[in-house]
């Protein structure tokens, strides 16, 4: 399984972003999904999850701003991210795992990762 994130970059604070995550995966539909971020001198975090019925998670931080969403046909996990701040400035990686019917929360269930994105908010 392969995940191949795209779409990050730089962007002044208040503005939008969409980063995006294909996964080579026939099954893809049966595979909880989640956003991690990791800043420099951070632990990587859960931004957002997503469950086979598309059932979402948030960290607080991101809650109202940023939307997880999937799409079945195309294999992709989608993260909109509005009202950036210089403080979601990280390497976004996506992750999945085989796990239908719940959100994951915790990074040491999900056993494939992309390789990252950089996501840079200027103020």
């Amino acid at each position: 399984v392969q995940l191949v994130e795209s779409g990050g970059g730089l962007v002044q604070a208040g503005g939008s972003l969409r980063v995006s995550c294909t996964v080579s995966e026939d099954t893809f539909s049966r595979y909880a999904l989640g956003w991690f971020r990791q800043a420099p001198g951070k632990e990587r975090e859960l931004v957002a999850g997503i469950s086979t019925g598309s059932t979402t998670y948030y960290t607080d931080s991101v809650l109202g701003r940023f939307t997880i969403s999937r799409d079945n046909a195309k294999n992709t996990v989608y993260l909109r991210m509005n009202s950036l701040k210089p403080e979601d400035t990280a390497v976004y990686y996506c992750a999945a795992v085989f796990r239908i019917g719940r959100v994951v929360l915790r990074e040491s269930e999900y056993d494939y990762w992309g390789q990252g994105t950089q996501v840079t908010v200027s103020s």
